[in-house]
């Protein structure tokens, strides 16, 4: 199974946060919704938890260099 990422650099945050998560499509995925939700107040849904999958990259997109933000899905 392929390695994936979640980069919180990817999106602005109030936090300006620089978290990423990087393992197998589960592990990241269940982090990923974990923090959102408790760090950056997003509220626990399937379609958030659905969400969350699409947003992750193939682990071999990471770089140690700040990242161009994106806007947020609605």
């Amino acid at each position: 199974m392929a390695r994936v990422m979640a980069d919180c650099r990817r999106f602005p945050s109030d936090s300006n946060c620089s978290l990423v998560i990087i393992g197998e499509e589960d592990e990241v995925a269940r982090a990923a919704a974990e923090h959102a939700i408790s760090v950056h107040g997003h509220e626990d849904t399937e379609e958030f938890r659905r969400q969350i999958r699409e947003f992750l990259e193939p682990a071999e997109n990471y770089t140690f260099e700040a990242r161009a933000q994106e806007p947020m899905p609605t």
